[in-house]
């Protein structure tokens, strides 16, 4: 809160023209309290000033001057609640006379009460037990409270508002009594209810109408009960007219009855004001409305769910002993046929469920509320709830999140239920039944759903039929449980079925023999689950489990995915343990899966001590795999070298760098011809070994020891200048970013940072083209770590950064724009470039102050290139860093620089417009408007002459260009400046930008009742600000409109209801359906089922010789064969055919005038090429059906004869086609 020095402050240099009279009031007070000789201005004497001149402007019957009155009032309600409470208490009646006619007088505006309400709040505030107990009849606070509910109800937005404000305060700030209520919460409650029930009496219902009156009514009782005064005797009637009010079908009365009741429960949440809550409950639950009501069982719903979570969370054991009866009586009304109704119940048990049970009965012994309410959920399973299915499921999947691995044995009626529903083959909800079984398997783990619902895939039992189905669900669902099931159950069974595959030996593979496989790969794709914070880590992961692991990842190359993502997530699942915070110092085990943080370090421990073998088997099968199948591989590696031992990870370095060594020195001795067979091999052959070494050497530099990383560079400088291996090159570039990912590679990064400046300014000259990203990379993380005292890196690499901001590869283009930006924020903390250092220049050359401004100047430097790649390239990069940093740079420099792209407009060299181009754009949305105007009288007209060009789209760029300036800087000022024959170009931008703010007009106005739709919101389409800049345009956002208008036309036409509540029985043709078994909602349908007809082949399948199925690419082609005996004659040969086809088919060759050969320049409509070029198919806009096709030899009433592509080539209007290039 601001001191009244401070607020004062505000008012004497007043921003608005409103406040200069307020201004110059305070400073005739000020004035005042000087001739009376105060030295210091106290609130008192503030406050006794004004008071004193406040009847100069109110009377007590009338408002003398309104601008004056406002301005004293203004003052008053910012010095009154600093001032002595004893004073307020004193003048109570003095002030409250003097103010009161701007309250109540009815030309009081706005801006007089508005003030005057806050010197009322600040009065009552004040104000002790002695003075509220002053009957409301005689002038007291009583009645000036009154008064403030009275404006409580005011028509003025803005009043009603303040008034309503100042009754909470007043309210949540009672004078010192035993008694926690406000001494007139009483009274308030009671005219604000009244109110309410007298304007709801009088309220028109036709066409959902109602009288605002209402709505500020409920407001002003949100006021009263915000502020926890609402007394208990009151709730009921309360309640009973906000639930009427819900009765209305009015959104706005709704929303408004239920922020009072959010409000009655925000207010009782501590401890003092706890005590009404049982009270406020049970006044709502005997507000019951009836079973049918659609209207108001819904909101009732919502109000008992919102007050039983407040009551959980104040009191918690009370609400979970009452939830059970509750519970029983929501779930009654999933019978209803409204469909709102089950909605709202579904969602009341839910959050029921969510909120009211405690997690102590989740921790804790058995409790018999808990199987209750798993009761009373399995009864809703039954055939008389069979409407409501969807809710049943969500309600059934939320208790199962709820009561975790309490779910067992309490819900297993409903695991094997749902199972017999989703094993029927008529059942037609199978993916929400999967969905309810996925969340069962991930409460009460693998090991008891499946002696619940058995996969019968090994030894099936009779009668009984296979559940593979189960395995995607377990592989989707399966975390924090036994690995020893997956040991005991899963490992088995993949072995069964192995078996099996192998008895059936290398003849063809059958159908049941790829079932074995799917099933094998599908057992496996459970084991990350398994793996996902396991409860008997330490018992199950030993040796032999490791061994069948890494055998496995040798032989079974389409498992290596699961069973490395399995090893990572063990790691890691124990790591996230680790990290959960302490809850009032005692670890949460919900949160942390029933693992204690000691178990999780104990089992990282474990895993830590099989890292070294882990990861030699890993890095073997790194070794065997394709590169593009390697990424899992490498985030497996790195979770345990996460937590291997240092010991262990530099004998692995060791180990793969004495391999490396070889692997280089292997790579000198091949030939020439060698390499360049080896560069041309297959992407399905194995990568060079030292490319593999080289991968886990980045892999591993992390997390090697500081003594480490002189090895490490060394290798680094090696490899950078191999010419020959641009892609081992590239990989040696990554080091420098993936050491510093840590803080001891930082460190080395820091410390050695002027040699590898040095190295890689001589390795420039041999950097690859697909090394350049990675390069730039590692310059940038140079960068951060280059001394202050010496920047001459900076100019020496400038200029190779600059060349790479017009590289091919993208993103080797936006890491020199990173670059640039990085080099830029570094010069501008300050130091000295050491010129003598930088290669080219002279040893004598004086050192330079680092500077935004003297980075400019050296990338400016470019401009003088010799080539014009040069040239553009320099041109690119100060459009970017001009753009980060035009904030910082000096007018002038700015100048300067457009003055001189302003020159460089004018060039005839395509590739250097191209990037003034996009500089001036960033001139023009970005700096200052006043800087910009100077510069358009030329600008403009050298911009307009290559809106003529067509080539590198620059005629559409300076459109766009064009159109941000209008936006800008007005049509007006553009167009004085745009050159005479131009003129129809700024003409077409207005009338297209009038047609647009048109469009959007219509498009608002008619929808300005309707909610936005959220996916009319623009997308981003560039990846940052700096391409927003450069490549949007006006026009993007007009395509983007149209895009969305046709998305809402065509959501509107496919917003058609379809019937609901029509449901069918589906019977069996042997057998009536017994609607008494469970299994008999599996034959209850929502769609109207249709008889299965046979379906016979029209056609018999044809096969040429060699028995091979023949396709026909369409009925025509079937028709020619047909006509040539092709299709009958079996003895033509496959050769024949295509002769025939040669020779007669409608792409054949033909011959024209002077027996020239001539092709068809023609397609059919049923081309199988696609192409969009077709004049036949073009439909006759006179007739409104399809054009008939032309002849081959007809002139089309033109003189010439017609050219496919609307161009006509010259000495060709008679002739016969000559042949293409």
């Amino acid at each position: 809160m601001l001191s009244l020095e401070a607020k004062l402050a505000k008012v004497r240099s007043p921003n608005q023209q409103n406040q200069k009279q307020v201004a110059v009031v305070l400073s005739a007070v000020e004035e005042t309290l000087r001739d009376q000789g105060a030295t210091e201005f106290t609130p008192t004497a503030y406050f006794a000033a004004l008071l004193s001149l406040l009847p100069q402007s109110l009377s007590t019957t009338d408002i003398v001057d309104k601008d004056l009155a406002a301005s004293i009032v203004y003052l008053l309600d910012l010095v009154t609640p600093h001032c002595p409470e004893p004073l307020l208490r004193a003048k109570f009646t003095q002030i409250l006379i003097n103010i009161a006619p701007a309250l109540t007088n009815t030309d009081a505006e706005a801006p007089l009460l508005r003030p005057s309400i806050g010197c009322l709040e600040s009065l009552l505030l004040a104000q002790d037990s002695a003075a509220w107990s002053i009957p409301q009849n005689d002038v007291g606070p009583r009645r000036a409270l009154a008064g403030l509910l009275n404006l409580g109800l005011d028509d003025r937005p803005k009043v009603r508002k303040r008034a309503q404000e100042a009754v909470t305060k007043v309210l949540k700030t009672p004078p010192p009594s035993p008694s926690l209520d406000h001494p007139a919460s009483e009274n308030c409650a009671v005219a604000t209810l009244q109110s309410v029930i007298d304007l709801a009496k009088n309220k028109n219902q036709k066409s959902g109408q109602h009288d605002p009156r209402l709505i500020h009514s409920i407001q002003l009782v949100h006021a009263v009960a915000a502020a926890g005064g609402w007394p208990s005797s009151k709730i009921e009637p309360l309640v009973n007219v906000l639930l009427n009010i819900c009765r209305l079908s009015n959104e706005f009365l709704t929303m408004a009855a239920f922020n009072v009741f959010e409000a009655i429960f925000a207010s009782v949440t501590d401890e003092a004001t706890s005590a009404k809550l049982p009270r406020i409950i049970e006044a709502i639950s005997e507000l019951r409305p009836s079973q049918t009501d659609s209207q108001l069982l819904p909101p009732w719903l919502a109000v008992i769910s919102r007050g039983y979570e407040v009551w959980a969370a104040v009191e918690p054991s009370q609400a979970f002993q009452r939830l059970p009866v509750l519970y029983e009586l929501v779930s009654t009304f999933l019978e209803s046929s409204a469909h709102n109704i089950r909605t709202s119940a579904s969602q009341c048990l839910i959050s029921l469920i969510t909120n009211c049970i405690p997690d102590d009965a989740i921790l804790g012994p058995d409790c018999d509320e808990l199987t209750g309410i798993a009761t009373l959920t399995t009864n809703l399973l039954s055939l008389r709830y069979q409407g409501a299915w969807s809710e049943v499921f969500e309600t059934i999947i939320a208790l199962f999140d709820r009561l975790r691995w309490k779910a067992h044995p309490v819900m297993g009626d409903i695991v094997h239920t749902v199972g017999d529903l989703r094993s029927n083959e008529g059942f037609q909800g199978k993916k929400e039944a999967d969905v309810v079984l996925g969340h069962a398997v991930q409460a009460i783990g693998p090991e008891a759903f499946l002696q619940i619902l058995p996969l019968n895939l090994n030894k099936p039992k009779q009668g009984q039929s296979g559940r593979a189905w189960l395995l995607p669900i377990l592989r989707d669902y399966t975390e924090n449980t036994n690995l020893s099931h997956f040991l005991t159950e899963m490992v088995p069974l993949s072995e069964v079925m192995f078996q099996r595959i192998l008895d059936h030996g290398g003849a063809e593979k059958t159908m049941e023999i790829k079932i074995f496989e799917t099933i094998i790969q599908q057992v496996w794709s459970t084991l990350p689950g398994y793996c996902t914070a396991p409860l008997d880590l330490a018992e199950c992961f030993d040796q032999s489990f490791a061994e069948l692991l890494a055998n496995v990842l040798y032989k079974q190359t389409e498992l290596r995915a699961d069973i490395c993502k399995a090893l990572q997530l063990l790691v890691e699942s124990n790591m996230a343990i680790l990290e959960v915070e302490l809850v009032n110092g005692k670890e949460d085990m919900l949160l942390q899966h029933r693992i204690t943080k000691a178990d999780a370090k104990k089992n990282l421990d474990l895993l830590a001590s099989f890292a070294s073998n882990l990861l030699a088997v890993l890095f073997n099968v790194y070794s065997q795999t394709l590169p593009q199948y390697r990424g899992f591989i490498l985030e497996c590696i790195n979770a345990y070298l996460g937590i291997a031992p240092a010991s262990d990870i530099m004998s692995t370095f060791s180990k793969v760098t004495t391999m490396l060594e070889g692997s280089l020195a292997e790579s000198v001795t091949l030939s020439q011809a060698e390499r360049e067979k080896g560069k041309k091999t297959p992407a399905d052959n194995m990568p060079p070994m030292a490319h593999t070494l080289m991968d886990l050497v980045i892999t591993i530099s992390p997390y090697l020891p500081a003594d480490s990383y002189t090895q490490l560079l060394a290798i680094f400088i090696t490899i950078i200048n191999k010419k020959d291996d641009p892609q081992l090159q590239k990989k040696a570039y990554k080091i420098i970013s993936r050491i510093a990912e840590s803080d001891s590679g930082k460190k080395a990064l820091s410390s050695r940072v002027e040699d590898l400046q040095k190295v890689l300014l001589k390795s420039a000259e041999t950097a690859s083209a697909p090394a350049r990203r990675d390069r730039l990379d590692a310059i940038s993380h140079l960068i951060e770590y280059l001394p202050s005292y010496d920047l001459h890196f900076i100019p020496s690499i400038l200029s190779e950064v600059v060349i790479s901001a017009k590289e091919v590869n993208e993103r080797a283009r936006t890491a020199a724009f990173d670059l640039l930006v990085s080099m830029g924020e570094k010069m501008k903390q300050g130091g000295v470039v050491i010129n003598s250092k930088v290669p080219g220049m002279p040893s004598d050359a004086p050192n330079a102050n680092a500077t935004i401004e003297e980075y400019f100047t050296m990338v400016s430097a470019g401009l003088a290139g010799s080539t014009p790649h040069m040239i553009s390239a320099s041109i690119t990069a100060l459009t970017r860093i001009l753009y980060q940093f035009k904030d910082e740079l000096q007018p002038d420099l700015i100048n300067e620089m457009v003055t001189t792209m302003d020159l460089f407009l004018t060039s005839k060299n395509r590739e250097i417009v191209r990037s003034v181009l996009g500089f001036v754009k960033v001139c023009i949305i970005s700096l200052p408007k006043e800087m910009v105007l100077t510069k358009l009288p030329t600008l403009i007209p050298n911009l307009m002459v290559w809106s003529h060009e067509h080539k590198a789209h620059f005629k559409v760029k300076v459109k766009h260009m064009i159109e941000r300036a209008i936006r800008r800087f007005g049509y007006d000022t553009i167009e004085k400046y745009v050159p005479e024959e131009d003129k129809k170009l700024v003409i077409n931008i207005r009338k297209m930008r009038d047609r647009r703010k048109r469009r959007k007009e219509s498009t608002d106005h008619a929808g300005e009742h309707e909610d936005a739709d959220p996916r009319q919101k623009r997308k981003r389409r560039f990846t940052s600000e700096f391409e927003e800049a450069i490549y949007g345009s006006e026009s993007d956002e007009e395509s983007d409109a149209s895009d969305v208008d046709m998305d809402g036309n065509r959501n509107a036409r496919s917003g058609k209801r379809g019937k609901k509540g029509e449901q069918y029985i589906v019977e069996d043709e042997d057998e009536p359906l017994d609607l008494l078994d469970k299994k008999s909602l599996a034959h209850i349908s929502s769609t109207k089922p249709q008889k299965l007809r046979a379906n016979k082949l029209k056609t018999k399948a044809k096969t040429n010789d060699a028995g091979k199925l023949v396709f026909r690419d369409s009925e025509e082609e079937g028709a020619d064969d047909d006509a040539l005996g092709i299709g009958e004659n079996k003895d033509i040969g496959d050769a024949v055919s295509a002769y025939v086809q040669a020779i007669s088919g409608k792409h054949a060759i033909k011959r024209g005038q002077r027996n020239r050969v001539k092709f068809s320049s023609k397609r059919g409509l049923k081309d199988d090429d696609g192409d969009d070029d077709m004049e036949d198919a073009d439909p006759d806009p006179r007739k409104g059906g399809a054009a008939p096709p032309k002849s081959p030899g007809k002139r089309d009433g033109h003189g010439m004869r017609s050219v496919r592509g609307g161009r006509v080539q010259k000495g060709r209007a008679g002739g016969g086609y000559r042949g293409r290039r």
